[in-house]
């Protein structure tokens, strides 16, 4: 069943790489989603930001902005539960302006969602209850960030030993930070970088995640 905004969720302004203001107005339902997730990982289009080979693990979770999706891997191949497929809708951020601002997460509040290979970690202390941590940002946007001049090399190299060190960056920074997968609706875009799922398909998600939530999550242009 679709849900979509709670008061909790009106509240909560922190999350996404967000500064405090009220959010954005709903925008109309993006496209309906292709057929299905892919059935491998092999079949997904990388854009070199990372190989097949390094998707095989036990728990990896894949979101595929463009088609508005999400799936969940073990050993390369899409999970089926129940004899169905893990594969999910979600809605996307949108900017002030009510338009979904496409591209990798580059700054805080410019209300993209990042694009690249992250860890994951439960946050149930977060304002949107169940939610999922994505480890933005990575080595690679660290990368990027300190070529733009957005983040000193201090910074930066403490974004590299956080991530080789399996434990959440700094959210602290001019790249922004607080990226998750959390419920409230994806029958349009309306989060601020966030990827949102539907209330009920969240729950599904963390059943079948590993305790604590700790797994990878690869996002996709």
């Amino acid at each position: 069943m679709r849900s979509w905004l709670s008061l909790t969720l009106l509240t909560a302004t922190f999350a996404c790489g967000a500064s405090p203001a009220a959010p954005p107005a709903p925008t109309p339902a993006p496209p309906p989603a292709g057929p299905g997730c892919p059935e491998s990982v092999d079949a997904l289009s990388l854009g070199g930001l990372t190989t097949a080979a390094a998707l095989k693990g036990p728990a990896l979770i894949v979101v595929e902005k463009e088609a508005r999706r999400l799936g969940l891997y073990r050993g390369g191949a899409l999970v089926h539960l129940d004899g169905a497929p893990a594969c999910w809708p979600v809605a996307l951020g949108i900017t002030d302006a009510g338009v979904y601002p496409p591209g990798p997460k580059v700054r805080q509040g410019d209300r993209r969602t990042p694009e690249g290979l992250y860890a994951t970690s439960d946050k149930p202390w977060s304002s949107f209850k169940n939610a999922i941590a994505v480890h933005y940002p990575n080595a690679n946007d660290a990368a990027a960030g300190l070529r733009a001049g957005l983040i000193s090399q201090a910074q930066h190299d403490a974004i590299v030993a956080a991530v080789k060190a399996g434990k959440k960056p700094s959210q602290e920074t001019r790249l922004g930070g607080e990226i998750l997968i959390h419920g409230g609706g994806s029958a349009a875009d309306w989060t601020w970088g966030c990827v949102a799922l539907d209330d009920d398909e969240l729950l599904t998600l963390r059943a079948a995640l590993p305790p604590g939530m700790v797994a990878e999550v690869l996002i996709l242009p």
